[in-house]
């Protein structure tokens, strides 16, 4: 049975309309994975959206050493947006950002193993009594640490709600910059067409046969156009493929090389990306108390 909720999480992963939405969920019998491929065979949907409901609060913070050679950006959630702009609790993602940086643990349960700073208390301690303290349940979500033999650079964005790192193996400070912006205004995946999975290209040369194929191309033309549009699916989720957003006659790879400068790695966290927060309805929450 194909309900209403399952139509409106189509409808919000792919901006489709209602009436689309539950024809091709109806045609797949409800296998959402299924029905958005269909609406973007069909022209319906747009290439690669996504779902972009973000509900989760919190902060997501940076540090990068005075020497710029090792660098840090965390996320660390709260419950509402209230908690995110207590100092208390900016101060306390500002300390582990840096203690991530310092102390290089493996990952969030090693940091919350370690000692928070230099007290003989845990990170999960201090983490327990903060919650006590500011009355709100709080999590160290995830974490991306850098070590380089060129420079690493941060950005954030929006006070504390994207935050990109970039490990350099050559560059100036001025083209970091310009590049960790690019990142987190550009949303890229990968950083070139090498760190694609062969599956993810596979699927898309699928979706943009179908879809010349459904504009009535024949098959040894559609073939030919998957070939052109595939430079564009790079172009969108490949960083080193992205126009550069200052200047969108040249790419950023271009960018690079007028700069003589090289790029490792980068990380991009957005907070609450992937997760949303659980809503509340007083008034049935009421009713149900009164039953």
């Amino acid at each position: 049975m194909i309900t209403a909720d399952l139509v409106k999480q189509l409808r919000e992963k792919t901006g489709a309309g209602m009436m689309d939405c539950k024809k091709v969920l109806t045609e797949t019998n409800g296998d959402m994975e299924k029905a958005s491929e269909l609406l973007r065979e069909r022209g319906i949907a747009k290439a690669a959206k996504k779902s972009s409901r973000i509900a989760a609060e919190g902060l997501v913070q940076a540090y990068v050493s005075d020497d710029k050679k090792v660098g840090a950006v965390i996320e660390v959630n709260a419950e509402t947006d209230f908690v995110a702009k207590n100092e208390e609790f900016r101060t306390f993602v500002d300390d582990l950002v840096k203690q991530v940086a310092e102390k290089n643990p493996a990952n969030v349960e090693d940091l919350l193993a370690q000692k928070y700073l230099d007290t003989d208390k845990s990170v999960q301690e201090v983490l327990t009594d903060k919650i006590a303290t500011i009355g709100e349940n709080m999590s160290i979500r995830r974490f991306v640490r850098y070590e380089s033999e060129g420079i690493v650079e941060s950005y954030i964005h929006g006070d504390g709600k994207i935050g990109v790192l970039v490990n350099f193996k050559k560059g100036t400070t001025e083209v970091a910059k310009d590049v960790c912006m690019q990142i987190a205004a550009a949303r890229p995946e990968y950083l070139n067409e090498k760190e694609v999975p062969a599956e993810r290209v596979e699927k898309e040369m699928e979706i943009l046969k179908a879809q010349a194929m459904n504009e009535g191309k024949p098959a040894e033309i559609a073939e030919k156009m998957v070939k052109g549009r595939i430079g564009k699916f790079y172009g969108e989720i490949c960083l080193l493929d992205q126009e550069f957003v200052k200047d969108p006659s040249i790419k950023v790879s271009q960018l690079l090389s007028s700069k003589d400068a090289e790029i490792v790695s980068f990380a991009r966290i957005e907070r609450g990306e992937g997760l949303e927060k659980k809503e509340e309805n007083f008034a049935e929450e009421v009713m149900k108390q009164i039953k």
